[in-house]
């Protein structure tokens, strides 16, 4: 495998999900460098190396943060609280299924991002700093159409930001604190709605109980089949990730 163009591959995809600067202007630099010395040749690493790891260090935080995977997540953590399965499904699972739903959603993002910043830049026709603006402008565009306005005027208030004329002059270190706190607003508006539904089987099943004088049985007991059994009946999984994916996509 070429590591060279491996390399570079994953330094446009970081710098895409990371835009940190432009310390690789120049596309081609060597990842080692190779020095003669007197007991043999001596292996260093470059600057491209070291941007290279601090890139795929900071991913994961890109990946919760600038993408559909907090509102997912948030979610889905709601949904097993509401059916009071206590850690069925396993976090590991939870996480693993919001991982795989954020790369179906923003599979149309990421494509745009290889075609205009990472081949180019992989075939040495632009700069990485031009891989970087590039491949910048399509997360940017998924990050505004996900925000609330309320939000934005929050953050472009708190960093004395002047009015803007346009959407696409929004910076970006005003772009990614909004968007975390409109995904959160709507993680929880979705929790809201997950959980009332079973908050009505239990508060039935509660009162029930009470009716019948059976105060030390544990209302959970008896409501946790009914819930699982209505989650089923209506295709649940189906219809809560469907709705997930299709609320990132807008007309």
């Amino acid at each position: 495998m070429d590591f060279r163009k491996t390399s570079k591959w994953i330094i446009a995809l970081a710098l895409a999900l990371l835009p940190a600067g432009g310390l690789l202007a120049a596309p081609g630099l060597p990842a080692v460098s190779i020095q003669p010395g007197a007991d043999g040749d001596t292996y260093t690493l470059t600057l491209q190396a070291l941007a290279l790891m601090t890139g795929l260090a900071l991913l994961p935080s890109a990946l919760m943060m600038m993408t559909a995977f907090t509102r997912i997540v948030i979610s889905l953590a709601i949904l097993r609280m509401a059916l009071g399965t206590q850690q069925t499904p396993s976090n590991q699972i939870l996480i693993g299924l919001a991982l795989f739903l954020t790369l179906f959603v923003m599979q149309p993002v990421f494509s745009k991002v290889y075609d205009e910043a990472v081949a180019p830049y992989m075939d040495d026709k632009i700069t990485a700093t031009q891989a970087l603006e590039n491949g910048k402008k399509p997360l940017m565009d998924f990050m505004l159409n996900q925000t609330r306005e309320t939000d934005l005027a929050l953050f472009l208030n708190l960093s004395g930001t002047d009015q803007l004329d346009s959407p696409e002059e929004v910076p970006f270190s005003v772009l990614v604190p909004s968007f975390i706190t409109s995904e959160l607003k709507t993680a929880f508006q979705i929790g809201f709605l997950l959980f009332i539904p079973f908050l009505i089987i239990d508060l039935v099943v509660a009162s029930v109980l009470m009716s019948m004088g059976m105060m030390m049985l544990s209302p959970m007991m008896i409501s946790l089949p009914f819930k699982l059994m209505l989650f089923v009946l209506v295709d649940g999984w189906s219809l809560i990730l469907g709705t997930l994916a299709g609320s990132f996509y807008t007309a």
